[in-house]
């Protein structure tokens, strides 16, 4: 009987071998169903039928979990400190294009970017996750350093946009010469062209 009672105290279930990836499966369909703004910790851990305190425990905070969630190999926050400047624009184009071939260059690194770039492309779920980390925790936090810029979150996405396409061109679909190219050479290549994302002046609206 007093077996009983102490299971029956408890308030929370345990974290067992397989918890941990059950919680990333329920965020997963979680933040795929109703967006990164519309799901919550407490949501998913109804989903993964753990307590809340659980998830807390595992990955700290919702950013950190959509991450894990996502199999993203790097840090955010380092990415985008080493694009953005927060006083200039000059030097951006280099630095964002030097930045996306590091990440890229690390083939332990590579294999998870790839498999979501494949999926998003098949896959209108994998889009949205894709869709959602690009805008919420990418773009998110390079254009902090736009925001006073005319135009400076268009700008910012035209740059993001043209590293993405440069990833399934050069990564996925393979393209040569772009995909056996130097480092060097290409961010010669590339790098004047993201700065002019920065540099020039858009055209007058219509009307």
């Amino acid at each position: 009987m007093g077996r009983t009672q102490a299971r029956g105290r408890s308030g929370r279930r345990r974290g067992a071998p397989d918890t941990r990836g059950e919680i990333l499966a329920a965020a997963r369909a979680e933040f795929g169903e109703r967006g990164y703004d519309g799901a919550t910790m407490r949501g998913i851990a109804r989903a993964a039928a753990v307590d809340p305190a659980l998830v807390h425990h595992y990955f700290g905070t919702k950013e950190k979990l959509f991450l894990a969630a996502m199999e993203i190999p790097f840090d955010p926050v380092i990415i985008s400190e080493r694009i953005a400047d927060t006083t200039s624009t000059m030097g951006i184009g280099e630095r964002a294009i030097r930045t996306f071939l590091g990440v890229w260059g690390d083939p332990v690194g590579r294999a998870p970017i790839l498999a979501m770039l494949r999926s998003a492309m098949r896959h209108e779920a994998a889009a949205t996750l894709l869709r959602q980390f690009i805008t919420r925790v990418v773009l998110g936090r390079v254009l902090v350093a736009f925001e006073s810029m005319p135009d400076g979150a268009l700008r910012a996405e035209a740059m993001v946009s043209h590293l993405v396409g440069l990833a399934i061109v050069r990564y996925v679909v393979k393209l040569e010469p772009i995909a056996s190219v130097s480092d060097e050479e290409l961010i010669a290549l590339v790098a004047p062209v993201l700065q002019r994302y920065f540099d020039g002046g858009l055209p007058p609206s219509p009307g």
